[in-house]
Formats: structure tokens, C-alpha cells, sequence
């Protein structure tokens, strides 16, 4: 369905006989009537790109942008393998099995058979991750609601109104209640926020292991808790997710003692996105839980006409392999050291620029690098311009920062945010903070000038 209603009467064409061998003209929202030149189909296409911008410079996307070329290669010779293959393409599917191991151990999962045999699958992104592990939830509420002889008619999920949307697309989709607990006094969702929004209907708790917004890690450990003595007093067990899309692939590396994944009970599933920082191009996505009893069998299904009984638990049916042999090889490529290395350097990093932000003097930081590699900041006084005309004066030096206000709670709070991933260097640190000071200077001026102009 597309949202743009195209008349092919009223359509532009590109007039280049050098991309059609002199015969028309190529529509832009129809199908070309004669076939083109691959080489000139090529260019013409490229040229449609260059008017893209420059992925390196994009300091708004959590999104891998950078992978060493060893590792293209591996996709673009796995890019016609089907994932959902299995039977056809069983090393893939083995490697998608060691994957899903790699991340229950790193995750601190107690498995069987020496950490072999997790339960868990990889997705398209983060958010097929999310929408799979919050099914999951729903169906356990509702059979333990059915067993009890309860209604089940009323599922609700508590979250921090600062979510990534997904969870909102999940509630939506599958008939639950959001409820989206208001930021107050914190950019994120808090411990005694979390328990008291919960009650007999709620099919779980979402913790968010580095916000998109400000990118701050939830007090998971701290919800746990809460959610414990929400069970010693009132008998509501309330399972609790989390979603650590980014931070999954920083918190085991940079913040070991940290509590938040399956150590805690608690803790039923967690999904993350690899093509952030697991380091692989977009799109690779991977949910796990704890145990077999967490993910309900029913929502397996078996498919016997790819050439073998597979079974299969996704959104989504074919998908490339290319990005989960990508994921496979990261990990393999990297290890742990290597990991913390180019993770504590994309802290380093930001934790840099927080401090050259915070030097130019009219910023107000809400986050430091200190725990995702991302920084927000604000206005502290209003000087006749704002952060949406900072963040366009940026994009006139090729840097692409979003502006935007902070969730419910904090509405009234526009920040900007930098995140900074692999790829991304000091050098290119120190070319954006010097580019911030001209553009802020420039802001300055013009606003200097005005006020001149109307005395």
C-alpha cells in the first residue's frame, strides 16, 4: 500500500539518452516500457544516491555503518541464501545456532548440554526481536489467567514512556494496553515507577538497557526488585523483559558488574539489535530466553516443504543469511577483547565530545557516553534560536544530528543527540565539535545581528 497516490500521466521523466540508448525518456513511478543498459541503469541509480547523506557523518542512527571489507565479502557471497533454508543451507542454520548461543552465554543464561542448546532465534531487527519475546509474554499471562479460571481479556504491558516504539507497534498490533509510565524526574523509567503501574493483567515488565533517546540503562537490577517485593506482598508475579537492543553488545564488555540480564530471575527474555553495536550492517536482530518454559510451544511451527520438518518462530519467513554469517563472524573475528576494545573506544569517545560540548558553554548535557556511547544536550538558555535550527546549521557541514523533544514528563525538553559507533574517530570527533562552535557562532551572530538591525 503506498501512502502517495502516483498519476502516470502528471509524472516526471528523466530525459538522458545516455541512459536509454537514445529511445525515451525512464518514468520514475512506472515500469519502463524497454529494457536499459545494466552500466546505465547503474549510473542512473548511483546518481539518485549521491544525493543521500554521508553514512559516516550520520550521528543519528544507531545503525552500523562501517564493517571491514573481509566481512562484505562474506555477505555479498551469502546474499542468495534463504535463512529460513535450513534444511537446504544447514551450515547457515548451525551458524544461526551458535550465534544464539554465543549471545544466552554472554547474557549469563544457564543452558544445557554446556551452553548448547539456548533458546532463542535471530530476527530482522531488534524490533521482530521485541515483537516475538512480547508474544511470548502475552500467551504465558494468558494460559496462567485461563488456569487460574481469570479473565484474560485485559493484557497491559508496562514500560517508561520512553520506548522505542516498537513496544507501542507490539501493544497495538496484538491487542495489549500500553501503558506508558510518564518521566518524572528521570529520563527514563525507575524501580517504584514500574511496580506500581503493574497489576493482574500485566503480562510483563520492559526495561530498557540504553535509551534511544538519551541512551541511560534502566535500573534493571532495581526493577527486579521492586517487582520481587511487588510479589512477596501481593502474589502478582510479574516477569520482566528487557529490551536491550543497544546496550546488550555494551553492558557485558564495559559494565560487567552490572545486573541485568539473566542473573536476575526475574529476567524471562531479552532481545538486541546486531547491526548496532553487534557491528553488523542493518539487518540482524536476536531474541533469547531463559528457558523452553518461556517461550511457549505454540507459537512453533513446523514447516515440512523446504526439503526437512523445521521448525520456526518469526515475523518473518525468507531473509537473507548474509547478515546473521555477518553477525558470525564479528563475533568470531573480534572476541571479547576485541569487543571491549571498539566498544570502550566508542565511549572514550563521546564521553570526549560530551566534554568539548559542555566547554562551548550554552549546552546542558542530560547524558554523557557514560553508558551507551551517546550523548543528549539541551539549550540551557533560550538565545533566540533553538536546537531544530542548530541541528539544520549542522547539516550545512555534511553532520546530520536530530532534534527532538524528550518523552512524556519531559515534552517540554528539545535535546540533541550524538551517538557514536564504530567507524567513528577522534579526528571525526574533533572536525564535529569544531563545526558545532562555527554553526553555534553562526546562530549567535545572525541572532546578534536582528537584534542590532531592530534598534
Amino acid at each position: 500500500m503506498s501512502l502517495h497516490k502516483h498519476h502516470p500521466q502528471h509524472e516526471e521523466k528523466i530525459t538522458d539518452s545516455a541512459f536509454d540508448g537514445g529511445v525515451g525518456s525512464i518514468p520514475r513511478h512506472r515500469l519502463p516500457r524497454h529494457t536499459q543498459d545494466a552500466d546505465a541503469a547503474l549510473r542512473f541509480v548511483q546518481d539518485e544516491l549521491m544525493l543521500d547523506g554521508n553514512a559516516r557523518q550520520n550521528l543519528a542512527t544507531f545503525v552500523t555503518t562501517w564493517m571491514e571489507p573481509q566481512a562484505a565479502t562474506l555477505i555479498q557471497a551469502s546474499l542468495e541464501k534463504n535463512i529460513i533454508d535450513k534444511d537446504e543451507y544447514p551450515r547457515s542454520a548451525e551458524i544461526e545456532r551458535r550465534c544464539v548461543n554465543i549471545l544466552a552465554n554472554l547474557w549469563n543464561a544457564s543452558t544445557p548440554a554446556g551452553g548448547e542448546d539456548a533458546i532463542g532465534c535471530s530476527t530482522t531487527g531488534s524490533s521482530e526481536a521485541a515483537m516475538l519475546a512480547g508474544m511470548a509474554l502475552k500467551w504465558r499471562w494468558r494460559a496462567r489467567r485461563e488456569e487460574a479460571g481469570a479473565n484474560a481479556s485485559k493484557p497491559n504491558l508496562v514500560m517508561g514512556a520512553n520506548v522505542q516504539v516498537c513496544w507501542e507497534k507490539f501493544a497495538r498490533y496484538w491487542d495489549v494496553e500500553a501503558r506508558l509510565v510518564p518521566l518524572d524526574g528521570a529520563t527514563h523509567l525507575t524501580a517504584d515507577q514500574a511496580a506500581a503501574a503493574c497489576d493482574e493483567n500485566t503480562i510483563a515488565v520492559v526495561a530498557v538497557l540504553g535509551s534511544t533517546f538519551d541512551g541511560s540503562y534502566e535500573p534493571v537490577a532495581e526493577i527486579a526488585a521492586a517487582l520481587d517485593a511487588l510479589q512477596a506482598s501481593t502474589g502478582l508475579d510479574i516477569p520482566l523483559h528487557v529490551d536491550a537492543a543497544s546496550g546488550g553488545f555494551i553492558a557485558p564488555f564495559l559494565d560487567q558488574e552490572l545486573l541485568w540480564d539473566f542473573r536476575l530471575d526475574r529476567v524471562k527474555s531479552i532481545n538486541a539489535s546486531g547491526h548496532k553495536y553487534g557491528l553488523v550492517y542493518p539487518g540482524v536482530g536476536w531474541v533469547v530466553w531463559r528457558s523452553s518454559d518461556d517461550l511457549p510451544r505454540e507459537l512453533i511451527f513446523s514447516v515440512d516443504y523446504l526439503g526437512g520438518s523445521m521448525p520456526t518462530f518469526a515475523l518473518n519467513f525468507s531473509r537473507p543469511a548474509s547478515q546473521v554469517i555477518a553477525q558470525y563472524y564479528t563475533l568470531v573475528r573480534y572476541g571479547f577483547d576485541g569487543y571491549q576494545r571498539i566498544q570502550q573506544r566508542a565511549r572514550d569517545i563521546a564521553t570526549t565530545i560530551a566534554q568539548g560540548v559542555e566547554k562551548l558553554g550554552p549546552f546542558t548535557l542530560l547524558s554523557r557516553g557514560e553508558e551507551l556511547p551517546v550523548l543528549a544536550f539541551k539549550l540551557t538558555t533560550p538565545d533566540g534560536w533553538d536546537v531544530y535550527d542548530l541541528s539544520h546549521e549542522l547539516r550545512s557541514f555534511g553532520w546530520i544530528v536530530p532534534a527532538y523533544p524528550m518523552p512524556k514528563g519531559m515534552a517540554d525538553v528539545d535535546v540533541l543527540r550524538v551517538v557514536v559507533r564504530n567507524g567513528f574517530t577522534f579526528d571525526l570527533a574533533e572536525m564535529f565539535l569544531a563545526d558545532l562552535a562555527k554553526s553555534v557562532a553562526r546562530l549567535s551572530g545572525q541572532q546578534q545581528a536582528r537584534v542590532a538591525f531592530h534598534h
